[in-house]
């Protein structure tokens, strides 16, 4: 059998005919660091979800303590990724990490056991959790109709 070297293949340059005519596209190194810094806050909303999931049962007393702080934070998050990607995204992205990880641990497991129990904890983590989400969500788009300028002049 003859034995074949590659090398000398890859080596070659390709013919002129084959070329493609068209420049290469040019790349944008701030679309990497944007796309991170939402996959971060996609993160930090799952992170904030997984984690109020497991601690949402601390009260004070008759008080939901943790469970209102926990739905307070992912506002706070939804606010300020908003305010510092400077657009409605950067409140949409945490606020569906955090629902995408509480909906799926409000599923019961095949034994019938549940992670959010039906109590009046996990009612205000769940429903105070979506509330602020949305209203993080609704804040960002009331402060970005306020900010944005009209793309064309009327004259």
């Amino acid at each position: 059998m003859t034995a074949y070297n590659l090398q000398s293949v890859d080596s070659l340059p390709e013919p002129p005919a084959h070329r493609d005519p068209r420049p290469p596209a040019p790349r944008d190194p701030e679309a990497f660091v944007t796309g991170g810094a939402y996959a971060l806050l996609f993160l930090l909303g799952a992170l904030e979800g997984l984690i109020g999931c497991f601690h949402y049962s601390h009260s004070v007393g008759s008080f939901p303590l943790a469970a209102v702080g926990l739905a307070a934070a992912i506002l706070v998050t939804c606010v300020l990724g908003a305010a510092g990607m400077r657009s409605v995204a950067g409140a949409l992205v945490p606020a569906v990490g955090w629902f995408l990880v509480s909906l799926a641990l409000t599923l019961p497991t095949a034994g019938g056991s549940v992670i959010i129990a039906n109590s009046t904890t996990g009612e205000w983590y769940l429903y105070g959790g979506a509330v602020c989400a949305a209203a993080g969500v609704v804040i960002a788009l009331v402060r970005r109709g306020r900010t944005v300028r009209p793309r064309y002049q009327r004259s």
